[in-house]
């Protein structure tokens, strides 16, 4: 399949409902007009110049080391300092100015939202790229697709055995960290907010779930769509049962056709360092967007043109 890209708007505005918030943890409320870099940088404080610091998560660190290296390659007077953090911590530290832009693989929560409107802290959200929640299996499993209902019937404990689902077997699940983003996601769409009350094979990665996967016959993990190697099969999924299944692909994921999926965001605060606008505006231009592409993520900044549509449908 050929995917195309085109720039779609001018990036770097601020998407509706993305604004403020923060989490619950206020103490740092009163440096919230406070810089997390040094005012005694002698490098100007422009879109394309100046010292910033940028909080991510794990799943979004190579994809944001690559997108700095490109922006510093055009621009060698800018500066960045990239902190590894929980999603939870990159919002606490762009709450109390120890970062200056936080990037995460999930929207503000509610409780986020109201902490910051308690504080009179402004935030603003920037959508970045668009991932998926995908399901993998052995290669050798039968079963080609699932509801999502039957994925939280397993991770439920509700279904424990793949006879029920077309297969063999008793099913083991395999999760990656409890902390991380997918997992999160996952609970959210998947379970609703539950808890996993299966009994579960715990990876500390996305990586890690792939390898798990790839060498139990009946296992079943999820991961990110980039994160999806050789060595196992992906599920087509339906929001319900007897609606079309998915292929979770760039296509089914960008047209919005996938039932599970989420965004990356930026977060920053509206009177930060010109720099950090600058940034958002590479990463959503067709330059960066073209790196979101190439990591195995879905743009959102620019329109994807699809050659090929190919629509799945089907029982176990």
């Amino acid at each position: 399949m050929v995917h195309r890209l085109r720039a779609l708007r001018h990036p770097g505005r601020g998407l509706a409902g993305a604004r403020a918030g923060a989490p619950a943890l206020l103490a740092a409320v009163s440096l919230c007009s406070c810089s997390s870099q040094p005012r005694s940088s002698r490098l100007e404080d422009s879109l394309t110049s100046g010292r910033i610091t940028i909080a991510c998560t794990a799943e979004a660190r190579s994809l944001i080391d690559r997108e700095v290296a490109s922006f510093a390659k055009l621009y060698p007077q800018a500066h960045f300092r990239v902190l590894e953090r929980s999603s939870d911590g990159a919002i606490r530290a762009l709450f109390g100015a120890q970062c200056d832009l936080a990037a995460v693989g999930r929207d503000l929560t509610p409780e986020e939202r109201r902490a910051a409107a308690r504080a009179g802290l402004e935030l603003e959200g920037y959508r970045f790229a668009r991932d998926a929640t995908v399901a993998i299996v052995h290669p050798s499993n039968p079963v080609e697709n699932l509801a999502v209902s039957e994925l939280s019937e397993i991770y439920e404990g509700k279904v424990a055995n793949w006879q029920e689902l077309g297969g063999a077997g008793r099913i083991e699940p395999v999760i990656p960290g409890v902390e991380t983003d997918v997992t999160n996601t996952f609970i959210q769409q998947v379970l609703g907010g539950r808890p996993i009350r299966a009994a579960v094979v715990y990876e500390d990665t996305d990586s890690g779930v792939v390898a798990e996967v790839a060498r139990r016959p009946r296992a079943i993990g999820f991961v990110s769509l980039a994160a999806v190697r050789e060595g196992v099969k992906t599920l087509r999924l339906s929001s319900l049962a007897g609606l079309p299944y998915w292929v979770p692909d760039a296509e089914s994921v960008y047209r919005g056709d996938y039932p599970l999926t989420r965004f990356f965001n930026f977060y920053a605060r509206p009177t930060g360092f010109k720099l950090v606008s600058g940034t958002i505006t590479f990463v959503t231009s067709i330059d960066g967007q073209r790196i979101i592409h190439e990591a195995g993520l879905v743009p959102t900044g620019v329109q994807v043109r699809f050659v090929r549509r190919s629509p799945m449908r089907g029982a176990h």
